[in-house]
């Protein structure tokens, strides 16, 4: 049995994603976890005084609470699912997750209009790299 690590933002662009990753999971027996990256670096664009400290904290409440909302939407689809919080980069983080919990695959969702953060290009340039460091198996779906 193996896991899956399917890295999420949450909302309705994430579900169709989510959705592909409850569905392998189900299908390979894996155990499923969703993962989110709480990624302040964007504050370093900004001229405005903010508190880093409770951007983090807000940020950190949300992706608690998209985490539950996928696992519960796994839990309904018969599928037993946990979920991590990590902090920093995406990339980095989502490498080091798949390390850390020994995943053997990944679930990337894939570029859905204006909303995505990569190109469909980079995105595969991506899951190349998360294959070739980590070992782990990526699926765009």
């Amino acid at each position: 049995m193996g896991k899956i690590l399917c890295a999420t933002r949450g909302g309705e662009a994430s579900y169709r994603t989510q959705d592909a990753a409850i569905a392998l999971a189900r299908e390979r027996g894996d155990e499923l976890l969703f993962l989110y990256v709480v990624d302040i670096a964007f504050l370093n664009k900004t001229e405005r005084a903010v508190r880093p400290d409770v951007v983090t904290a807000e940020m950190e409440k949300m992706g608690e609470f998209l985490l539950a909302m996928a696992q519960e939407r796994a839990q309904k689809q018969g599928v037993v699912a946990g979920y991590i919080l990590r902090h920093g980069d995406l990339g980095e983080e989502l490498k080091a997750a798949v390390r850390d919990q020994h995943a053997t695959a990944v679930v990337l969702g894939k570029p859905a209009g204006d909303e995505s953060v990569f190109a469909l290009e980079s995105l595969q340039a991506f899951a190349a790299e998360i294959e070739a460091e980590t070992g782990g198996q990526v699926y765009i779906l």
